[in-house]
This record gives structure tokens, sequence and C-alpha cells, in this order.
């Protein structure tokens, strides 16, 4: 078999005793801390042709405690949260491990998805034969094998009326062009300009994180990594259908906690007289902005900043 090659086969019975065993040496691992290990993914649905890949969730108590060390002993290799914000990620040859908090809404999200998959026969068979014409069409190509996946997904995310929040730094198509349409409407229309700064997708020190609220992207934010452990937020915004029921403070203070985990000081922006009030309401203050790159754009935004 070709290195990093996609095959989808038959169901295998044998998964589950694989899952059995290789979680019990995890929560040897992870130790009190471990509250539980869910078997997840498409080998966890009986009868359904896979990946020989078993995916597993393992819920803790405290997520910043895990031991990265001691999985990577066990045979893992460490792939931090590989683009899902708060999630630890781990791999080995014929297994993925996706540990979160026990307050992650994902958690919620993978288990309803399994549950309908295990009761719903004919969205079982459609999701089979995705699999296995995704497969064919892209071999060696796992990127497009997932993109090609996730419409799917969303829909039955959809169906299983899956309404926890989650982030995400952007990947899929839908992806990137909710980031794009957040940005240019609501933001780039109002000068009006073309968005001039869609090459910050390309650039490391650039962060775009999507908000989900079950299988629907409902925000985006920008951040800018800056020297001295900075961080400016450039943009964030809720669809407004969403608005006034305290999801952009929920969005705002997730993305500080996890800037914070990542040793970012300070937050800051250059907020717009409209939005004065909303920051005020989550604890910045007016602080100098002291941006590396830009000089000041608008003389009516307001320099604002909170130490995390």
């Amino acid at each position: 078999m070709v290195a990093n090659s996609i095959k989808v086969v038959p169901y295998d019975p044998l998964w589950n005793e694989l899952f059995k065993t290789q979680a019990e040496c995890i929560q040897q691992i992870l130790g009190s801390n471990c509250i539980t290990i869910h078997h997840i993914g498409s080998t966890s649905i009986p009868d359904l042709a896979a990946k020989p890949i078993i995916d597993m969730l393992p819920i803790v108590r405290d997520i910043s405690t895990v031991d990265e060390a001691a999985m990577e002993e066990l045979g893992f290799n460490a792939k931090g949260e590989y683009g899902i914000l708060f999630r630890r990620f781990f791999q080995k040859q014929g297994f993925n491990v996706h540990i979160f908090q026990e307050d992650n809404a994902a958690i919620e999200g993978h288990l309803k998805f399994r549950d309908w998959m295990r009761t719903h026969a004919e969205d079982k068979d459609a999701y089979q034969k995705l699999k296995q014409d995704l497969a064919l069409q892209y071999p060696n190509d796992i990127l497009n094998y997932s993109i090609g996946k996730d419409a799917f997904v969303a829909d039955i995310l959809a169906k299983t009326q899956f309404k926890g929040l989650r982030i995400v730094n952007a990947l899929m198509p839908r992806e990137w062009e909710a980031a794009k349409y957040f940005r240019q409407h609501y933001f780039f229309d109002k000068i009006p300009v073309v968005d001039p700064y869609t090459w910050t997708f390309e650039d490391k020190k650039h962060l775009h994180f999507i908000l989900y609220q079950g299988a629907q992207i409902i925000g985006y934010a920008h951040i800018q990594l800056w020297p001295s452990q900075r961080a400016a937020l450039r943009i964030i915004v809720l669809d407004e259908s969403y608005r006034n029921h305290g999801l952009g403070g929920k969005f705002l203070k997730d993305c500080e906690r996890w800037l914070k985990q990542h040793n970012i000081v300070s937050l800051h922006m250059e907020s717009s007289p409209e939005a004065h009030a909303f920051y005020l309401k989550y604890g910045y203050m007016e602080m100098p902005f002291n941006d590396p790159d830009y000089p000041k754009q608008f003389s009516q935004d307001i320099d604002m900043g909170k130490i995390l």
C-alpha cells in the first residue's frame, strides 16, 4: 500500500476490540484526569466501511495537564490542536486520539454524529458510498478526501439538532468563503473597497478563526500575533441573525482564553465608536494600540486593550 494512501475497507468487528485495548492504555496514561473514552468516527459504526483507523475521544477534566510526553511513550505523535481550538490531537499507525476538556461542545457533536449514523441506515449507506467514491477519486490526498465529506457531515449534524459552539482555524473551502464574506460584507463594503488583506490568509502570524453553532458558521475573528507577547484583534463579527444573545461575548472570551494559553499577555484593537461599549463590557480599556505594521487608518477609532 502506498504511504499515506486512503483505503476504505469493509467493517471489521475487530475495530471495537482494538479500541478497547488502546483505551485501557490511554486511561492509565491520563490517570484521574480522564473521565471516559469514547469510540467515535466511522470505525465505531457497525457495518460501515471505513479507513482502518480507530478514532478515540478521551474526555478530561483539565486539558492543560495532558501529558504529551507520556502519550509519546505510548507510541503517539503529538500534533497539538491540529486546527481545532482547545483539542489535543495524537496519532500513531491505525489510531487518532482527540482529547477534549469536559466542557467542550465538540464532544457532543462527535457523539451525536456517531449515534445518528448507528440508527439511520439510509444515511449510513449514503456515507459509505461517498467515502468509497472519494477514496477512488483522491487515493493519496487526505485533504480533498476530507473536504469531500464536509458538506455531508454538516448535513448530518444539522439533522441531529446539534447547537454547540466550537471554534476552528479556517481550513475547509466553506470556512474560507465564510471568512471572505464576513470581512467584505461587514467591513470593507462600508468603505467601500475590495478587501486588501486576503494575503493574510497565507501568513502564519495571522489567525482566522471560524465560529460554528452546530453545523452553521455564525462568526469570524481575525487575530494578528505581534512581538512581545501581544496580539491584535483585527476583526471579530457575528452574523446579524445571531446577535444579542451573548454569543459575541462568548466568542471573544474564548479567543482570549486561547491566546492566554499560548502565552499572549495582552490583546489590542482599534474599536469603532459603535463597538466601544461592547469592549468596555468585557473588561477592555483605552490603551495605546502601537501597531508595529500600520499607522492609524481611521481617526474616529478608539485604541483599546486588555491584559489577559
